[in-house]
């Protein structure tokens, strides 16, 4: 199968140009401005940008265990909407995802139900370590310093210090401080109302816990990957270290913060918390820096019933991974970055931290993972026309310039102009941790 796509505006790393690219099956096989050759289809592209597919490095798609909220079928089919064509998705399912027989499992539901390509990461435990040395078929570990699951809670420093001692993969954490959130909790106990929930998981909590597992990373000269960054302080000192250690930002901690739970309540309480005006701005500024390399969604839905519970019974978490890269064309549109910098942050770049092959960006023998955008359709959020199972997001009713119109995986197209094809299955992201981090492979 061929497909032509032509004329489009082709977003490089370092530029952007309109040429024609010639898919065949699963990669691509000539980028040409004077393309002339016959296909199965052509696609004519004229005033749209074609971009590779976006990799969402943390998602929670909630299967198995928990699929009245989210399943691997349906919020693949949010991802195909939204122009992802990658998730890695988090172990505290379900069972949690400890062994390398359980992400077995996992990854035949993947090749079972999801439209898009997919991976899974295994969970530490406190004394699982033997087990994660031997680990393979997936991007890395998962580590929850706090705010965990089943017996994922992994916060004594022995038991932290053998993971990073004993483990190759990469690794990567949930950094929120357990002893600063739960003496927090006595200070806040009874409390009702969910802008306390931003005092108990404060700044102090995500600094201390992301101090102490980059220091981890650097005794152990061990690749590692800061989670959903929600405060400026953690942005402050995030910088360069050689490509050992990585970041990465999510719409939430971008977009809302402490005004918005007069008006979202519960909707936008989130682990860690969001957390002030000025926090967003600096997380902003990091990864223009580069010193925040990715933007990934943290996408965990719940039910609607489940959030209006009240707080604190109500559930941590939001959907995003179907309106993530919207929300950044949209500050494309307002000129508060460039369409360059979001293909970095949301394609390139996640590729790299996590060394998966032939993806994230537009070259020759690269996988066919590709996006066409539309820079000047504007839609509206609306609830009942999410993908995602929970069929609500806290977007709901924000109108956005800059669309997903069509999504290819692996050379089929997935999504067209609100049709989707439920037919297509992705496929296991395929990963090569011999190549030396996010740095060493950048050019």
């Amino acid at each position: 199968m061929k497909t032509l796509i032509k004329n489009a505006q082709v977003v490089f790393p370092k530029e952007t140009a309109q040429v024609s690219v010639l898919i065949e099956d699963d990669k691509i096989v000539a980028i040409d401005p004077s393309i002339a050759t016959e296909a199965d289809e052509v696609v004519t592209a004229d005033g749209l940008h074609l971009i590779p597919g976006v990799i969402d490095d943390q998602v929670h798609f909630r299967e198995p265990g928990l699929i009245h909220k989210e399943d691997l079928l349906h919020a693949s089919r949010a991802c195909a909407a939204g122009g992802v064509t990658t998730f890695l998705e988090m172990p505290n399912t379900i069972p949690n995802v400890i062994t390398q027989q359980l992400l077995e499992e996992k990854l035949a539901m993947g090749a079972a139900s999801s439209m898009v390509n997919y991976g899974f990461y295994i969970g530490a435990t406190p004394d699982n370590a033997e087990e994660l040395s031997r680990a393979y078929r997936t991007p890395g570990i998962k580590i929850f310093i706090g705010s965990s699951t089943g017996n994922l809670l992994v916060d004594e420093q022995e038991a932290l210090e053998r993971i990073f001692a004993l483990t190759t993969l990469p690794i990567t954490a949930h950094c929120e401080d357990e002893t600063t959130v739960r003496a927090n909790k006595e200070k806040y106990a009874g409390t009702t109302d969910v802008h306390d929930h931003s005092r108990i998981r404060d700044v102090e909590a995500a600094v201390i816990a992301t101090r102490r597992a980059i220091d981890l990373a650097q005794r152990h000269n061990h690749r590692f990957h800061v989670l959903h960054v929600s405060t400026g302080a953690e942005a402050d000192f995030l910088g360069d270290f050689n490509g050992l250690i990585t970041a990465e930002a999510c719409p939430h901690h971008l977009f809302f913060n402490v005004d918005d739970y007069d008006r979202l309540g519960t909707l936008v309480q989130m682990n860690p918390s969001i957390k002030t005006a000025e926090d967003n701005k600096k997380i902003f500024a990091a990864l223009h820096a580069g010193r925040i390399q990715v933007i990934a969604t943290d996408h965990a839905p719940h039910t609607l019933e489940e959030k209006a519970q009240g707080y604190p019974t109500s559930p941590s978490g939001l959907p995003a991974v179907e309106n993530s890269l919207a929300l950044m064309l949209d500050q494309v549109n307002k000129g508060n970055c460039t369409l360059q910098q979001v293909v970095s942050w949301m394609s390139d770049a996640p590729a790299r931290v996590w060394d998966i092959m032939n993806k994230g960006r537009i070259e020759v023998g690269y996988d066919a993972d590709l996006v066409l955008v539309d820079m000047n359709l504007q839609k509206t959020i609306r609830n009942q026309q999410q993908q995602t199972k929970c069929k609500w997001s806290p977007w709901d009713g924000e109108t956005l310039q800059g669309w997903t119109v069509r999504t290819w995986v692996m050379g089929t197209e997935v999504y067209r102009e609100g049709k989707l094809n439920l037919d297509h299955r992705g496929q296991e992201a395929q990963y090569d941790h011999a190549r030396g981090g996010y740095w060493a492979t950048q050019h």
